[in-house]
């Protein structure tokens, strides 16, 4: 009951019922959101709450009830005082548990395209593509020209010149703009649930906070895994998805370094093998170039052109240093 100048006055038995509801939800989730009614169909309401009846609980109600209910949580809801700042025009409250984020994208994913009316405010440039609107020329032909849209008229129509934006984020839609953009089959605008404010754990968050780019947040974090992983291989963490990468790379790391000191085992013998086949080759290729009397049976490098008498005493230094580093090879593999 309510005392008014002396009588008293009955508080509705509904009235009361709305206010422990709401109370009552209020408690039980996390996440409480507002969201705006305005210019939103009751039937596509009505679809977007039958789709998310199972993760999001809605309630259209009066501010003044949703203010009284928040006075009687705020002494478990941190800060959630906050929301009163936003119970103004036609409002629908949402409750669930799911994230913040989660849910902003969720309530855009319902939003159908819809023509702007005179008076709308654009969320997002509006542009007049470049080509044939159809159009003859008449009186709308002074539209364009009001709205600075370039044209010519061609084939018995109004050609539009070149992509022209008409209008841009927070501008009003003109009675003319809208009259246009519909006689162009253009649906700038979105019907949906448009969210105010999200309040979780005392902190009050906006749209413009919840909107992220999800797939420039995925390469983030692919490139943060993968940078992760590399580090993990190379300290050797102790994880199960970087030890098999690691044990094989100190597998690689320890053959490479069998092949490379000589160290005969099971393992190593076909490298090594290659790689004295190879240095064997090249060592007989050089010895069969100096003394083709031993018939090695390697076919010897074709002669080099004639070069100056400096470069070529410096080849043969050179040659001779490369005879006696694969002579050494050849002693390390087998000596």
């Amino acid at each position: 009951m309510v005392i008014v100048r002396g009588r008293v006055r009955k508080i509705p038995e509904w009235k009361r019922k709305e206010v422990e509801l709401l109370t009552n939800l209020l408690k039980e989730h996390k996440v409480v959101a507002i969201a705006d009614l305005t210019k939103l169909p009751s039937a596509q309401l009505q679809e977007i709450r039958k789709t998310l009846r199972n993760k999001v609980y809605m309630r259209v109600t009066k501010n003044t009830l949703m203010s009284k209910a928040i006075d009687e949580v705020l002494n478990v809801r941190k800060d959630i005082a906050k929301l009163k700042n936003h119970l103004k025009g036609s409002n629908v409250f949402l409750f669930t548990n799911m994230n913040p984020f989660e849910l902003y994208m969720l309530l855009e994913k319902y939003k159908i395209p819809a023509y702007a009316k005179p008076g709308d405010i654009a969320e997002k440039e509006i542009i007049i593509p470049a080509g044939n609107t159809g159009i003859p020329p008449g009186p709308i032909f002074s539209v364009f020209g009001k709205l600075k849209i370039p044209t010519k008229v061609q084939e018995g129509t109004i050609w539009v010149t070149k992509d022209t934006i008409v209008a841009k984020p927070g501008d009003k839609i003109s009675t003319e703009l809208a009259s246009l953009l519909q006689k162009l089959e253009i649906m700038p605008m979105e019907i949906g649930l448009r969210l105010k404010v999200v309040y979780e754990d005392g902190i009050i968050l906006e749209p413009k906070d919840l909107k992220i780019n999800v797939e420039e947040y995925k390469e983030k974090i692919r490139e943060a895994f993968i940078n992760a992983y590399k580090l993990g291989v190379e300290v050797a963490f102790p994880e199960k998805e970087i030890i098999e990468l690691t044990l094989l790379k100190a597998q690689l790391n320890a053959l490479a370094l069998a092949i490379e000191t000589a160290f005969i085992i099971p393992e190593t013998l076909p490298y090594m093998l290659s790689k004295a086949t190879l240095l064997a080759n090249i060592l007989a290729s050089n010895i069969a170039s100096k003394a083709p009397e031993l018939e090695l049976g390697v076919a010897a490098p074709k002669p080099k052109k004639e070069e100056k008498e400096e470069e070529k005493g410096e080849e043969e230094k050179i040659e001779k240093e490369e005879e006696e580093e694969l002579a050494a090879g050849l002693e390390a593999l087998f000596g």
